[in-house]
């Protein structure tokens, strides 16, 4: 049985994650850390330890503590915050990020940390971007999504730690609430298309990215880290998507299910320059060949259950 340690657990990945893994491997085997505690049931209904990332005594003490065989680096500043505070950045990302390998080294643990579509860079091919590329982000966030995997690679082989992960895309969540990241629009147009029919973007019409609605996320992390390691060849940067699409695109789909609804643009320079530097689209390739990736959501599947489940979580502000 596996005992996971999770950080940044009351995160936007973390919240949903944990307690997936609690219903698949117990409660008492999976421990949610992060900075603060909160009253969610991720932090409420199992196992939790306060727990700084940069504090890597006290993360080996608590891996050590629950015996854990399984860590999920998942605690990390996202891209536009990482912008606006790049030295922050460097420190709780890649600091973080050691503590949590040597960690899982110190007790032999199985690895895991996400990386991301913003490990790109300008250079990059666009459309279907491959699974090995050109990758020269022009961000602090990208930077630290590259040398994490380059670092995690180190550790698998000069220290043999089991060592996955993947590139995310946008994920979008009726769960928690958007954390900074430059794909968050596609999470907002949602909770401001439930309560107002509307949504200023800030993201301008035309701008393609790749985007995954978070039940096929946390299932990509479960298949790939129950998967066979002899088929691994990428571990710590498998492409995985399950879609693309620009503001417009989104804003029809919830037309389709909320008449009525307008978008409009308010176009944030910042953050708009960063979705211009990363992919249209990525090659997911790799990832079905070596562990089987796959998913469920299409764009109007998700934006149907999306619609759905904000308007359970928002009842008391529509009905009033």
């Amino acid at each position: 049985m596996k005992r996971i340690l999770i950080t940044g657990a009351l995160g936007q990945i973390g919240s949903e994650l944990t307690l997936k893994l609690r219903e698949l491997y117990g409660i008492d085997n999976v421990i949610a850390t992060d900075i603060k505690k909160n009253d969610s049931e991720a932090a409420l209904g199992g196992p939790f330890e306060t727990l700084d990332v940069t504090d890597g005594k006290k993360m080996v003490e608590i891996a050590k503590k629950y015996r854990v065989d399984t860590i999920m680096h998942l605690a990390a500043l996202l891209s536009a915050t990482a912008e606006a505070k790049p030295v922050f950045a460097w420190n709780l990302n890649m600091g973080g990020l050691l503590n949590a390998l040597e960690t899982a080294r110190e007790v032999k643990a199985q690895f895991f940390t996400p990386s991301s579509i913003g490990a790109f860079g300008p250079s990059t091919p666009k459309d279907r971007t491959p699974q090995d590329t050109i990758m020269r982000p022009t961000t602090m966030y990208g930077v630290n999504k590259v040398a994490g995997e380059l670092l995690a690679d180190y550790y698998y082989h000069k220290f043999a730690v089991d060592t996955r992960g993947v590139r995310f895309p946008g994920l979008i969540s009726y769960v928690a609430l958007p954390g900074g990241g430059t794909t968050d629009y596609a999470v907002e147009i949602y909770y401001e298309a439930v309560k107002h029919r509307r949504y200023t973007c800030y993201i301008d019409k035309g701008t393609y990215m790749d985007m995954m609605y978070m039940p096929d996320a946390l299932n990509a992390i479960v298949d790939l880290m129950e998967a066979d390691p002899a088929k691994l060849i990428h571990r710590n940067s498998f492409n995985v998507s399950a879609m693309s699409f620009d503001p417009e695109e989104i804003a029809s789909s919830i037309a389709k299910y909320i008449p009525g609804f307008k978008i409009s643009y308010d176009v944030d320079p910042a953050r708009q320059k960063i979705a211009e530097s990363w992919p249209n689209s990525l090659d997911t390739t790799a990832a079905k060949e070596e562990w089987g990736f796959h998913y469920e959501y299409d764009l109007d599947k998700m934006t149907e259950d999306m619609i759905d489940k904000l308007r359970q979580k928002f009842h008391y502000r529509i009905s009033g």
